[in-house]
């Protein structure tokens, strides 16, 4: 469902991720608003595809 490159953002809310691997239904991810290169481990369950409803950027 979920490939490298995807950006989620978990089901409960909470900051976007890109997703870097997948192994079965975990997910190796990093925040795309910290350059720090922190990893962190997400289930497949418990996000969606990032999407954004509004048209931003729009003046």
């Amino acid at each position: 469902m979920f490939k490298a490159g995807d950006l989620v953002q978990p089901k409960k809310g909470g900051p976007k991720y890109e997703v870097l691997d997948v192994q079965g239904d975990t997910l190796f991810c990093t925040p795309r608003n910290i350059l720090s290169g922190e990893k962190v481990t997400l289930k497949a369950e418990d996000v969606v595809l990032y999407k954004e409803d509004d048209d931003f950027g729009v003046c």
